[in-house]
């Protein structure tokens, strides 16, 4: 219920809705595309890039320290509570978003990032505590099988409020419906998320009554000890390290393209919202789909398939010419978009040491898929800056998914108890 509740902000504000409205309007006069922003002026595009990595790399550096008094004082719950409260009063602050306050956009975007992915870090953690390892992969696929479930009816409310704004008296134009979208995800995210903390139960901790200097700073020292065990789990590290190259390409990917029918391709709002919405419906079967081929195939091997149909995904992204090509893309990204993300989290999970502290190894998770995407967000703007083209972004992020398979294949190779 928490990706019921949450994933109304990853489809609505990074995929959808708010890069839309945020190229719209800043591609118009007085910007014509661009953006001035802390002394500089910026790609309108690369400007949105560069600020989700901001927020990642916040979460990366911030992690080890929540996580460390998660574990320590028990109270991973409130934590994500907490989290989940900021980004979602982030998101309904995008409400009062326009022309004339581009900052606000960027900073309430910022914030709504930074607040999602850090309870994520919390969220995730417990999957190994309240579910048996033979039930990971089928939870962590229902989960976000629920999310694209939630998030596509989010999604249709706002098409629908965007549809027929000029029937509704208080809207004078099409921004209102979206700028009242905003807002409504931000209370679908919070009024949601209140059936699972009240279900969800309190995590013990592992303290042992240490001041909060030493438990921040014990943040790092789980992080080490942590690198440390990899050395004598070698199969962990390779995945982990898999993970890290070809979730750069995914994440970036997924938050790049409705910017790229955009502004690439010319796509109208209405139809790049509708297309997002189909690849919703389709993530669903794909996210089932993928974790029944693992329970036959196995983890790896279904993970190695679906990296390679990544890799095909970016050739045809840089070949791409016509509205029709956009929407057979979309519908392969849609087939292996939720499935290669819940299998990741769930073959994450099985591979991990018998340990109390969840909250420090799925930090240590976390940090890499948030510095991966950092790394990949950024390298999409400079390269979009330098080259003038996404096109080019998008070729270069085969290079990514190419390391990752390298990796799972090592990975698979050694591997014993998880096929």
């Amino acid at each position: 219920m928490y990706d019921w509740a949450n994933s109304v902000y990853n489809l609505v504000i990074t995929t959808t809705f708010f890069p839309v409205y945020f190229t719209t309007i800043t591609q118009a006069a007085p910007f014509n595309g661009e953006v001035h922003f802390l002394g500089r002026t910026f790609v309108n595009t690369a400007l949105y890039n560069y600020a989700l990595a901001a927020a990642y790399l916040c979460v990366a550096f911030t992690m080890p320290i929540l996580s460390s008094i998660a574990d320590s004082r028990g109270n991973k719950k409130r934590f994500m509570q907490f989290f989940c409260a900021l980004g979602a009063v982030a998101c309904s602050s995008l409400f009062f978003f326009n022309s004339n306050n581009i900052s606000l956009g960027i900073y309430c975007l910022m914030l709504a990032a930074f607040g999602f992915y850090s309870s994520l870090v919390f969220y995730n953690s417990y999957l190994p505590e309240i579910a048996a390892v033979e039930d990971h992969d089928r939870i962590s696929a229902r989960g976000f099988s629920f999310g694209y479930i939630g998030s596509v009816i989010m999604q249709m409310i706002g098409f629908a409020l965007v549809i027929f704004h000029n029937k509704i008296p208080f809207f004078q134009n099409e921004g209102d419906a979206v700028r009242t979208t905003f807002l409504l995800v931000g209370i679908w995210w919070f009024g949601f998320a209140q059936i699972t903390f009240k279900r969800l139960p309190n995590s013990n901790h592992t303290g042992n009554g240490a001041s909060l200097g030493k438990i921040i700073s014990g943040g790092f020292v789980e992080l080490r000890k942590v690198w440390k065990q990899f050395s004598n789990t070698p199969v962990l590290k390779r995945f982990l390290l898999a993970f890290f190259f070809y979730n750069m390409g995914v994440q970036t990917v997924m938050l790049a393209a409705t910017n790229f029918g955009s502004k690439v391709l010319h796509l109208e709002a209405t139809k790049l919202i509708l297309t997002v919405v189909f690849i919703q419906l389709v993530a669903i079967l794909g996210a089932w789909s993928i974790s029944r081929l693992s329970s036959r195939f196995g983890n790896f091997v279904t993970l190695i398939g679906v990296v390679c149909v990544w890799i095909g995904i970016c050739i045809a992204g840089y070949k791409m010419n016509t509205e029709i090509h956009f929407y057979i893309l979309a519908i392969a990204v849609g087939l292996v978009m939720g499935g290669i993300q819940s299998l990741s989290r769930s073959t994450y999970s099985k591979l991990l040491p018998k340990t109390k502290d969840t909250a420090s190894f799925f930090s240590f998770y976390d940090i890499t898929e948030k510095i991966a995407i950092v790394i990949g967000l950024s390298l999409f703007g400079v390269i979009e800056e330098l080259t003038g083209s996404m096109r080019n972004s998008v070729l270069a992020l085969m290079v990514f998914f190419a390391l990752g398979l390298i990796f799972l294949y090592f990975a698979r190779k050694h591997s014993y108890h998880v096929k």
